[in-house]
């Protein structure tokens, strides 16, 4: 397998800079930029945060970072504590974190608006891939048949005091929506502790604010088939940016088989080469990525229309673009058009 994730032109909104730095900011008054990367969800997390008192920003940065690892503690597959393993194992989770709830809740609603093509049930699928991957060979009809009816949506029910898998050997991977949830947990870390410019990249961005120069944090986001391009300059604008891309974890050479699978189907779906939404929050942002994508052009453009405050900017496996009237573009592309 190839594991790679998927990237954003974080130098456009950062440029270069120490951890933390005194720097000239709006209307000539003084703060300082702290920032932190670290490895947490899987990939490199980075937090930039504006403040005018050095402390205030360091103490927002650190509790932004304890946000993202009790995510992880709650919901990684790689933590064999935490409770989204727990809940795989024993098939019943009781008193689950609030955190949890929160997302799955949003997941299940979220399989429901797109017909069950967001399903976060589909943990079997990927460890079949996956395992097949090891041997240098695709999984067969049969154990993709096998492995889908272990996939459904429908037979995990959550409460606020336990979650439930309905069938032996159902389990859940959370990977299409808790980086975005953790953006915007680290986005409450930071605005809790009185920052009101930031950046957040958790492998799905949220922003606070403006960067140092006083304009707003510009994004270049990844080209699906050129490494190191991108295929658009994004000023975000309050909203969070999340993207979905074949090129991100294959199974095997190519991008025929990638991770983002069709429960349906068992197999990866296909019709995008990557599809990026902003929404108002991560987690929306996520799984709104995730679900377009398996959802394909039509259906998946007709969800983000219907998702408030959603736009859609996404590659065709053909190449061309698709991009919805209200994704933020750069005023550098606007000058070019």
């Amino acid at each position: 397998m190839q594991f790679t994730r998927r990237r954003f032109c974080l130098s456009l909104a950062l440029g270069a800079g120490a951890a933390c730095a005194a720097i000239p900011f709006l209307r000539g008054r003084k703060i300082v930029s702290c920032s932190k990367s670290a490895a947490a969800l899987g990939t490199k997390v980075e937090i930039t945060a504006l403040h005018s008192s050095h402390a205030q920003a360091e103490a927002a940065v650190t509790a932004a970072f304890a946000e993202l690892d009790l995510v992880e503690e709650v919901m990684s597959l790689y933590r064999p504590h935490s409770q989204l393993c727990q809940l795989n194992r024993d098939g019943i989770l009781r008193q689950p974190h609030p955190y949890l709830v929160e997302v799955l809740t949003a997941a299940q609603d979220l399989a429901e608006r797109s017909g069950g093509k967001f399903d976060v049930t589909v943990q079997p699928l990927w460890k079949l891939h996956a395992s097949a991957a090891k041997q240098g060979r695709v999984p067969s009809r049969a154990e993709i048949a096998a492995a889908v009816e272990l996939v459904d949506w429908r037979r995990l029910k959550v409460s606020e005091t336990v979650v439930r898998l309905q069938r032996p050997g159902m389990a859940i991977t959370l990977n299409g929506i808790a980086q975005g949830y953790a953006a915007d947990r680290a986005k409450a870390a930071l605005q809790k502790h009185g920052v009101e410019h930031a950046l957040i990249n958790t492998g799905e961005l949220t922003s606070l604010g403006q960067k140092s120069t006083g304009h707003p944090w510009r994004i270049g986001i990844q080209h699906p088939r050129v490494d190191d391009a991108y295929i658009a300059l994004a000023d975000l604008d309050g909203r969070c940016l999340a993207t979905s891309g074949d090129y991100a974890t294959t199974f095997g050479d190519g991008r025929q088989h990638h991770h983002i699978l069709d429960p349906d189907t068992g197999t990866s779906a296909a019709g995008f080469a990557s599809v990026s939404i902003v929404a108002p929050s991560g987690m929306l942002a996520d799984g709104l990525s995730t679900a377009a994508f398996v959802l394909g052009p039509d259906e998946g453009t007709k969800l983000v229309r219907q998702s408030a405050n959603a736009d859609l900017l996404a590659v065709l496996q053909d190449g061309r673009l698709l991009r919805t009237a209200g994704f933020p573009s750069s005023h550098d592309e606007e000058a070019r058009s």
